[in-house]
């Protein structure tokens, strides 16, 4: 009587069914399938009977998950990333890196949709670019439904989306995920898509790259919307570590401007016109962002200049306009 064991019930040696990962690890099997099944941590093989089917790649994971969840990581965020990716978190308590001056950096909070983007974002190759700056990913998502479908661990300052196809429907998904998370600045990441579209969301603030987009070119995209100079707002307040989105249109600028006041100096006039200057040097640069290059790294850091100074101007009008009694409000047509 043969004593071979028939295959469809062996596992290779390589391969570990998900009760010995749970012994190896001392994760519960339940936390192991929602982890694979709520976050996407793993993707098991299975026999023909249905068993899961873990790699020795898969049970190193599960460890480094495990470790970094009772350090303080939410594991929405960090399960979608590669092992290798996962070595390289700091322990949250970490001091944050400092810049080439020595200044501590601040750290901007980003929701990911993607799950091949996310683990790029960790890597060291991608964050060299931010002057000291640290990403901190707050939620990840495998895709776009999936983020829309949830509920966030806490609200991002930034949110991250890489999308194969760009449909006007998708258009709107994403700038709907971001207004209800109040996320000050998305960038998107997309593979195909119609040129309307595209300038589109151009024209409502969101930063647009078609793939293959480098880390240098992604991590420019990023630097040139985070907060340059001046950690604090003229009257004290701590400013946003990533610049605001325009408070004021051309028409209120060209309004103010207009407006006669007691003011010798002409103030109201004066800084609704430099405003007006800065929105369009902000364009500028981000236009010449757009098109990459070899200077993009400059005009990334010049379209963060222009954006932190017509945000620093635009809390300079509020406080004029407070001392002039002026209505910043578009008047009622």
């Amino acid at each position: 009587m043969s004593n071979t064991t028939q295959p469809t019930s062996s596992v290779p040696p390589t391969l570990f069914r998900i009760g010995a990962v749970a012994k190896l690890t001392g994760i519960p099997v339940s936390t192991l399938r929602i982890w694979e099944v709520r976050h996407h941590a793993f993707s098991p093989t299975k026999t023909a009977g249905k068993h899961r089917l873990y790699s020795q790649h898969d049970v190193h994971k599960a460890g480094l998950l495990k470790q970094l969840s009772k350090s303080g990581y939410a594991i929405s965020a960090i399960a979608a990333l590669e092992a290798a990716a996962l070595e390289k978190l700091p322990s949250p308590g970490a001091a944050a890196p400092q810049a080439a001056t020595g200044r501590a950096g601040s750290t901007v909070s980003l929701a990911v949709v993607g799950s091949g983007i996310a683990g790029r974002i960790a890597s060291g190759r991608f964050t060299h670019q931010l002057r000291g700056v640290t990403l901190r990913v707050t939620d990840c998502f495998p895709n776009l439904a999936q983020a829309c479908a949830a509920d966030f661990q806490e609200k991002p300052q930034m949110l991250l989306v890489r999308v194969n196809t760009l449909q006007p429907n998708i258009c709107t998904q994403i700038q709907a995920l971001a207004r209800q998370h109040g996320v000050l600045q998305t960038v998107l990441v997309y593979g195909f898509a119609q040129e309307a579209v595209v300038q589109t969301l151009r024209a409502a603030g969101i930063l647009v790259r078609r793939a293959p987009v480098s880390d240098f070119e992604l991590s420019d995209l990023i630097s040139s919307v985070i907060w340059v100079g001046a950690a604090k707002t003229p009257d004290g307040a701590q400013a946003d570590t990533l610049i605001p989105a325009r408070k004021y249109s051309d028409e209120t600028l060209t309004r103010v401007a207009g407006i006669s006041t007691d003011m010798q100096c002409e103030c109201p006039r004066h800084v609704a016109e430099l405003i007006a200057q800065l929105v369009g040097f902000e364009q500028y640069s981000q236009e010449c962002l757009n098109k990459t290059g070899k200077d993009a790294q400059l005009h990334a850091r010049l379209h963060a200049i222009s954006g932190s100074a017509r945000a620093l101007f635009e809390h300079a009008l509020e406080m004029v306009a407070e001392h002039e009694n002026i209505n910043l409000a578009a008047p009622s047509p």
